[in-house]
């Protein structure tokens, strides 16, 4: 079926949210409705031809006392659902009362197989019946649904002498008339469209950046696609569609499985309905959600591993709830966020309790292939936060040293500003492999795609440009290209990390004796009565034994101590504690940065070695910062004259009408 005609299609149905729920919802709730009585009447023409089939099966398995009939009914309606009422849709057209429509209607409505049963009970439509029918808006829903004018049945609709009136709406149709409605919706509630339906451009980008590197290696087989934050699926379905359309374009034939977790119930109602409208009822099982399937603390698929994978995870929002049913930061030991990395066997990825994002792509990671020949091909996006939040060691940058420290991190590529619809902070696409070719091995691109956008005619709540293909095109182009450029910078993977160096300073003190050491008792009250004083004697906490070898920049300082020479360690003053970072890069390391940086300024500083701490950063900003020429003094001595001429005679007006 042509794009016209699902359009109009769609216009169909939306005009009878207008014609039907005006008075009795705001614009915004319309959805709450028509969403899933759109689901019920295509469901009910998918059943119409095997109704009886389905009937006599439920009456066979109810007399052989067959408990488990969901399969066999499957089978029956040749469908991945059934239902079991003895009601079609038509038939409760002519309910003499609105009491018995709404009884039949309700009934109709249990007769549904247990997955479509899922999908009512997350668009919560049960809830909307008893207004619907007070108003006595009911039968005019199903009357108009079931119009000759408009056909959603996958069989076609003929005239009495048996020329085509409408053609038959195929899954494929069909799910894109149900997305058409979706995305109005949307935009109807762009104040919060962007929680559960990332812009279609932005999912195609992603798509492209995590299928064309391999576009020649895809085999004919079986791949499976995830989502950790699928939303009204609309990843899934882009990114299957792309992959098909690879396959396609190199002569092969794949099955795509599709996964996701959504932990808003309407979306996730939306998501599965959507799968079920395209005839992918299998898909629709593989998708989990609702208010108790949240994907860090509930995790659908722990055993599962995924071929490619792509999401955009809530950013800035608190996971609080789910870190306490976890156990707590102390008490957690999901081993996708507790891991073993660096010799350490505990290596925490637990992130602030008012951000989750990056545990969404650390979920992500736990569910490479590792056994594969393509490995597993990763986009996710994320907000700037994720790029440099966390200092060295907190969970934010010990997820940064794991992926890049493995060698997982292909690119990051920076979008266009407004381009999601209720935010118009920066965003960012992380593009992962556990499988990078040679080329880019060891290295990060970083890709500047902030200026490659189409303004939009209308905004759409704070989305005011989009992608066009031909954008799309040049950024997939530059990933793939991997060249230096003014927008695309590469570098070794350990420009971006550094070590966290606290740098101590001795403690001085008025009036005490220098030749001596000190127990931590006397410290203690020295610090409550002496005076602290730059030019004052060091404190001596500890006199090493003869044979020890001083080591200044570790701590340990050749003084005379009780008459004699020997290496001593001084007590660290807090007040003058600070911190160093020092590139993983840096020529020669810490000792070499230290002499250069601080002991020019304060020649009695040390570090200790036991607390270096690794981190990683990345900040865009830094490489592809561009600084704005200074005007020059003809050019400000010109703006100040023509102020001057603008309010010359200013004042005496201003002066003269107050006389």
């Amino acid at each position: 079926m042509e794009q016209t005609q699902l359009n109009w299609i769609a216009n169909f149905i939306w005009g009878i949210a207008d014609d039907v729920l005006r008075d009795l919802y705001v614009r915004g709730k319309y959805r709450d409705v028509i969403l899933p009585m759109t689901v019920l009447r295509r469901l009910d023409a998918m059943l119409e031809a095997t109704k009886q089939a389905v009937l006599d099966m439920k009456a066979s398995l109810d007399k052989a006392g067959i408990t488990n009939q969901d399969q066999a009914l499957r089978q029956a309606a040749r469908q991945a659902f059934y239902n079991t009422s003895r009601f079609t849709l038509r038939d409760l057209r002519a309910r003499a009362s609105q009491q018995q429509l709404k009884a039949d209607f309700e009934a109709y409505l249990d007769g549904f197989s247990p997955n479509v049963q899922e999908i009512l009970e997350n668009f919560e439509f049960r809830n909307q019946i008893p207004r619907l029918s007070k108003a006595d808006a009911l039968g005019s829903l199903i009357e108009k649904l079931l119009s000759p004018d408009v056909n959603l049945s996958p069989n076609p609709v003929l005239h009495g002498n048996g020329s085509l009136k409408h053609p038959g709406l195929d899954n494929h149709g069909m799910g894109t008339v149900f997305e058409e409605l979706v995305r109005r919706f949307n935009e109807e509630n762009n104040e919060e469209a962007g929680e559960h339906w990332t812009p279609r451009d932005a999912v195609k980008l992603m798509a492209k950046l995590i299928f064309l590197p391999v576009a020649h290696e895809i085999e004919s087989g079986t791949y499976l696609i995830y989502d950790a934050a699928c939303g009204t699926g609309g990843m899934l379905t882009v990114a299957e569609e792309a992959l098909q359309q690879l396959a396609h374009e190199q002569g092969k034939e794949v099955a795509t499985h599709l996964y996701g977790q959504e932990i808003n119930a309407e979306t996730y109602a939306i998501c599965k309905a959507d799968l079920l409208l395209k005839g992918e009822g299998d898909a629709a099982d593989n998708i989990v959600g609702g208010p108790e399937h949240s994907t860090l603390a509930n995790d659908a698929f722990p055993s599962r591993e995924f071929d490619f994978m792509l999401s955009n995870p809530p950013y800035g929002k608190s996971w609080k709830s789910d870190l306490e049913r976890m156990g707590g930061k102390d008490g957690i030991k999901d081993p996708r966020f507790v891991i073993e990395h660096a010799g350490d066997a505990e290596y925490s990825l637990v992130t602030r309790s008012s951000d989750g994002q990056m545990l969404f792509l650390a979920n992500m990671l736990s569910k490479m292939k590792r056994d594969s020949r393509l490995g597993s091909r990763i986009a996710e996006v994320h907000n700037g936060s994720s790029l440099f939040t966390g200092d060295a060691g907190q969970g934010e940058s010990n997820i940064r040293r794991w992926i890049i420290e493995n060698d997982w991190l292909e690119a990051i590529v920076a979008l266009p500003l407004n381009m999601f619809y209720n935010t118009g902070i920066a965003t960012y696409i992380w593009v992962l492999s556990n499988r990078k070719p040679e080329h880019r091995r060891g290295k990060v691109q970083l890709i500047n795609a902030t200026q490659w956008f189409k303004p939009m005619r209308k905004n759409l709540g704070k989305k005011n440009c989009e992608l066009s293909d031909e954008d799309i095109r040049r950024i997939c182009d530059t990933f793939l290209a991997f060249d230096e450029s003014e927008q695309s910078k590469i570098f070794p993977n350990a420009a971006f990390g550094y070590w966290k160096v606290t740098v101590e300073r001795p403690l001085r003190l008025r009036g005490i004796d220098p030749n001596r050491a000190y127990t931590p008792k006397e410290i203690k009250a020295l610090k409550e009565t002496s005076e602290r004083a730059d030019d004052g004697p060091a404190v001596i906490r500890k006199i090493h034994k003869k044979g020890t070898a001083a080591d200044p920049l570790r701590g340990l300082f050749q003084a005379t101590a009780e008459g004699k020479l020997a290496v001593v360690e001084y007590e660290p003053d807090p007040d003058l504690r600070d911190t160093e970072q020092v590139p993983l890069m840096e020529e020669g390391g810490i000792d070499v940065f230290l002499e250069r940086e601080v002991l020019p300024h304060a020649p009695d500083a040390w570090y200790l070695a036991d607390s270096v701490k690794t981190g990683y950063e990345i900040s865009l900003t830094r490489y592809f910062y561009k600084p704005q020429p200074l005007r020059t003094l003809d050019e400000i001595r010109a703006d100040i004259l023509a102020l001057e001429n603008e309010t010359e005679g200013l004042l005496g007006e201003i002066i003269g009408g107050t006389t």
